[in-house]
């Protein structure tokens, strides 16, 4: 049975490769049966129905109609939540990218599979929803802003404080911030501290475990295809599902789940989204070759002297969360410039943004954090988890996105990805 299902597998990888090398042209384009109107409803598949892909069936101005993911139970669940819509549920997500009536992939799986997910799905013309974190390492999130501006694709990155609800805790909107940040009253350059005084949880309890018991697959878990491109590694209950955010194979801990999250709005607010940092110095405990352990700080400094400090053992008691030479703004957006609501609301606010992923993709406009921008601050997180694996401060080379004379370090850009998987 299992060589039958290889060979199904081979037969679906070169029928999507041999159909990537011809122009996939969108719904949107074609006009008649299937041009999609202004009013209409765009579809969406979803791969990866535990519950963070769950949480997506109903989302405004769009139509669930496939499914996927390598666990039988998800699929059940999923379709039960879903009832009786006509959804097609697959285990392979390469069958679901290549039906013709879904515009929108919903990638919801872990950060393993995002980039090589990513980059099938913009070739087969598809526009992309992708969570958080974009890619696991640099060189995939190269490989998806490539593929993305190559096929002309929509992409959105499912992180979404940049643009709306209260930042953390600074309990306001980060355009708030960026507003301040913009006006020049905290001077130049800034310090970032990103702390659980500031308002910030790093989550520590995504570490993994040290030699893990092997333990037999479950039925309903095709484990080889969970696994996917990462390495092989005997089944473990804690591997898998949502405590696979522990392992390096998979994720990078607290780090690699929250980091967009907490990063991706000070690129924005520092008018970053088109540099990267030059180093990153990383204080932490020797890292397990498998397992993903916790960090005391980690700073990322820019060519001008910026610096994002990512506080993880709490010991910048008072520190304001942005520290300028002209004035500090700490938790609640509270700050040290006096009269600063006064004087703030004589400066204009920031550019609007395209924050409604729905009419971005109807219309052909650039989301609000797309693969561009995505994948700076993605590539920050990156940096950290090298710096962080090696356990070694490392410089970086922002205009070709190397490590500086670092040959282990360069190494983790472009891992390897187990056969027959690559991007």
């Amino acid at each position: 049975m299992k060589e039958k299902n290889t060979s199904r597998r081979e037969f679906i990888k070169k029928s999507l490769l041999g159909a990537a090398a011809f122009s996939i042209v969108p719904r949107f384009v074609l006009g008649g049966p299937g041009y999609l109107a202004p009013s209409d409803h765009l579809t969406k598949g979803i791969i990866g129905v535990g519950s963070m892909g769950r949480g997506h069936f109903e989302y405004a101005g769009t139509k669930t109609v496939a499914i996927c993911d390598v666990d039988t139970r998800h699929l059940a669940i999923a379709m039960k939540q879903l009832g009786d819509a006509g959804v097609k549920q697959f285990a392979d997500f390469r069958e679901l990218i290549q039906l013709p009536e879904v515009d929108i992939v919903h990638i919801a799986t872990p950060p393993h599979w995002h980039g090589l997910m990513a980059a099938e799905a913009a070739r087969m013309g598809k526009d992309i929803w992708c969570e958080k974190p974009m890619t696991r390492t640099i060189g995939e999130g190269k490989r998806v802003k490539e593929a993305v501006k190559q096929h002309g694709n929509i992409f959105r990155l499912n992180t979404w404080f940049r643009f709306e609800s209260n930042f953390y805790g600074m309990n306001v909107p980060v355009k708030r911030i960026k507003k301040l940040v913009d006006t020049g009253m905290l001077g130049w350059p800034l310090k970032v501290t990103i702390s659980k005084h500031t308002g910030f949880d790093w989550k520590f309890y995504w570490v993994g475990r040290e030699n893990l018991p092997v333990e037999q697959v479950p039925s309903e878990l095709d484990y080889d295809m969970w696994l996917g491109p990462a390495p092989y590694k005997p089944y473990s209950t804690h591997r898998v599902h949502t405590t696979f955010r522990g392992y390096w194979d998979y994720d990078g801990g607290g780090l690699g789940d929250m980091g967009q999250h907490y990063i991706d709005p000070v690129q924005y607010f520092l008018n970053k989204d088109n540099e990267s940092p030059v180093s990153v110095e990383v204080d932490a405990p020797q890292q397990h070759s498998d397992a993903v352990g916790t960090w005391r700080r980690i700073t990322y400094t820019y060519a001008d002297g910026c610096q994002i400090i990512l506080d993880g053992e709490g010991r910048d008691v008072g520190k304001p969360y942005i520290e300028g030479p002209l004035g500090n703004v700490y938790r609640g957006f509270k700050s040290d410039i006096p009269d600063m609501e006064r004087k703030l609301a004589a400066f204009p606010d920031p550019e609007p943004q395209v924050t409604d992923f729905v009419e971005a993709v109807k219309n052909r406009t650039k989301f609000a954090l797309n693969e561009e921008n995505g994948y700076r601050s993605c590539t920050i997180v990156n940096m950290g988890l090298v710096a962080l694996r090696l356990n070694r401060s490392l410089k970086f080379d922002p205009e070709n996105q190397v490590f500086v004379n670092d040959e282990a370090a360069n190494r983790l850009i472009d891992q390897p990805m187990r056969g027959p998987w690559s991007i």
